[in-house]
C-alpha cells in the first residue's frame, strides 16, 4: 500500500484533563483516516513542540487551561502552523468566548458534551474547509448577533469593496469558496484573493472570524 493511501491527519489535542483527554484521544485514533499524534496538558508545550518542527494538522483546544488560556494562544499557534485548523473543545458557551475564539483564529467551537462521533465529524469538517459548531454553540452565535446592541458601521469604515461585501455574505450562508466562485461568476482565485484582502481590512485569519465580525458589527 503506498504512503499516500495509508497517510492519515495529524491531530493534536491541548487539553489538561486526563481523562477526557484519553478518551477524545481514543476516539480520534479509531476514526477512519485520522490518529491523535500529541496531547499536551499546556498550550505552552504545543508551542515548544512546534518551535521544534512539528506541525499538526487540526489542534484541539481547550479555553481554560494552567498558565497561557487557548483563545489568548490562538494567534501564536495560527502563527507557527499557519496551515493548522484550531478547533476550540471546551466547555464554555458564552457568546463573548465564542467571539473572541473566532475572530482569534479559530475554525470550529464544539463542547466538551459533544459525543466521539460529533467530535470526529467536527475535524472532518474543519479539514473539508468547514466551520464546525454543535447546535447550542450555533444558537448562541445567532442569538448573540441578533440581540447585539452595538452601532452597526458601514463597510466602507473598513475599505471593504461591495464585492467583497458579496462575497461575505456568501461565506455568513456557509458556501464555501467554489460555491462562491460560480454564484459570483468568478475565478476560484479571485474569491480566494477577496477573502484574503477582507481577513487583512478585518484583522482575521479565517472565514469564521471574518463572517462572525461582519455579523457582530453589521456589515453585512
Amino acid at each position: 500500500m503506498s504512503d499516500l493511501m495509508t497517510t492519515k491527519s495529524k491531530i493534536w489535542l491541548v487539553e489538561d484533563n486526563e481523562i477526557f483527554a484519553r478518551g477524545v484521544q481514543r476516539v480520534i485514533n479509531l476514526a477512519e483516516g485520522m490518529e491523535c499524534e500529541a496531547k499536551f496538558k499546556m498550550v505552552e508545550n504545543a508551542i515548544a513542540a512546534m518551535e521544534n518542527g512539528q506541525l499538526p494538522d487540526v489542534i484541539l483546544l481547550d479555553v481554560q487551561l494552567p498558565g497561557m488560556d487557548g483563545i489568548s494562544a490562538l494567534n501564536q499557534l495560527k502563527t507557527l502552523a499557519p496551515e493548522a485548523q484550531v478547533v476550540i473543545l471546551t466547555v464554555f458557551d458564552d457568546a463573548d468566548k465564542i467571539y473572541r475564539a473566532l475572530c482569534a483564529g479559530a475554525s470550529g467551537y464544539i463542547l466538551k458534551s459533544s459525543t466521539g462521533s460529533q467530535i470526529s465529524e467536527a475535524i472532518r469538517q474543519v479539514m473539508d474547509g468547514g466551520a464546525p459548531m454543535t447546535p447550542e454553540v450555533a444558537r448562541k452565535v445567532l442569538d448573540a448577533f441578533t440581540a447585539t446592541p452595538s452601532q452597526p458601521r458601514n463597510s466602507s469604515d473598513y475599505d471593504i469593496t461591495p464585492r467583497q461585501c458579496d462575497i461575505l455574505r456568501l461565506m455568513a450562508e456557509g458556501l464555501v469558496k467554489k460555491e462562491i466562485a460560480d454564484t459570483l461568476g468568478i475565478s476560484v482565485n479571485t474569491v480566494s484573493t477577496h477573502m484574503q484582502r477582507v481577513y487583512e481590512k478585518l484583522h482575521v485569519t479565517t472565514n469564521t472570524g471574518a463572517v462572525a465580525k461582519a455579523l457582530r458589527e453589521k456589515l453585512i
